[in-house]
């Protein structure tokens, strides 16, 4: 039957042709975009997934800023710590100069003093983003964020720190190195307000054991804050990788397979091609009805 109102041939060729040049939009869109998946309208299942992935990698990305801000704080103690301990062991050395026949007390003891003065210069100086593990401020404590556990709303999520038990070396009067006593010395030595009185007979031999006291105390907290160091170190590398991880699995979920997307593109572009001729033979059936009125 052939009707001059309505063409099957040519709504069923118009069809064809719409779900061609829609599949087209789609994957002009993909090559466009590099992505598969762009908004929750494509796929929201995935894209959801992909959200939240998205959002535990920004916060990764905040931690890994975050630990290396640590690094740096404790870098700068531990460099200020190793240089105390020098200063305390030039300490030595000229305490016990002081103890050869014919010493000049005087000249030894202005040594001392600037020796002492460097003491506070290298505590004060030891700050980074106002955060200074030796002078005291720190209350005793120092807490360096490691890691995030996100726990999607169903319970609170968790901070996990890295702590360091801080170290007062100077600080109103009660630091290590303001208040050394070794076991068996008579008086503490403040390590920071040193003169010739600190070489005085009687009390020169506080004055040595009281530094190796200091040295001793030094020693361990360089170490607590080396083995600090490594931990920060070893979860930057970790978090490193988290962030890597995430990079890869958002990628493998909603980013373009170019290759593919390129060879759909040439198929449609000829499905599209096909299609248009398919309607223009359609609407020329109803044409030839025309010749049959001549």
């Amino acid at each position: 039957m052939t009707s001059i109102l309505t063409n099957p041939a040519s709504i069923t060729a118009l069809q064809n042709l719409r779900s061609t040049q829609m599949s087209l939009q789609d994957v002009q869109r993909e090559i466009s975009t590099g992505l598969k998946i762009s908004s929750a309208a494509d796929n929201a299942s995935t894209w959801s997934i992909t959200a939240t992935m998205r959002s535990d990698q920004n916060v990764l990305g905040t931690l890994e800023d975050s630990l290396g801000t640590s690094s740096s704080i404790l870098g700068i103690a531990s460099a200020a710590v190793n240089s105390a301990i020098s200063v305390v062991n030039s300490i030595k050395t000229a305490a016990a100069q002081a103890q050869q026949p014919g010493a000049d007390i005087n000249k030894i003891g202005t040594n001392l003093t600037q020796l002492g003065q460097q003491l506070s210069s290298i505590v004060s100086s030891a700050s980074f983003m106002g955060l200074n593990l030796l002078d005291g401020s720190s209350n005793g404590s120092a807490k360096f964020i490691a890691s995030y556990t996100d726990n999607a709303g169903t319970a609170a999520s968790n901070v996990g720190t890295i702590d360091l038990n801080t170290t007062t070396l100077v600080g109103g009067g009660a630091g290590i190195l303001e208040t050394a006593q070794a076991t068996g010395a008579n008086a503490a030595t403040n390590f920071t307000a040193l003169s010739s009185a600190d070489l005085a007979n009687g009390v020169v031999a506080d004055t040595l054991s009281n530094a190796d006291k200091a040295i001793a105390q030094l020693t361990t907290y360089a170490s607590d804050i080396g083995a600090v160091q490594s931990r920060v170190t070893a979860q930057t590398t970790f978090t490193k990788t988290l962030v890597d991880a995430l990079t890869t699995g958002i990628s493998s979920l909603v980013d373009a397979d170019m290759n593919e997307a390129s060879t759909r593109l040439q198929a449609l572009q000829t499905q599209q091609q096909l299609g248009v001729q398919s309607l223009s033979i359609a609407n020329q059936n109803s044409q030839m009805i025309m010749k049959l009125f001549q």
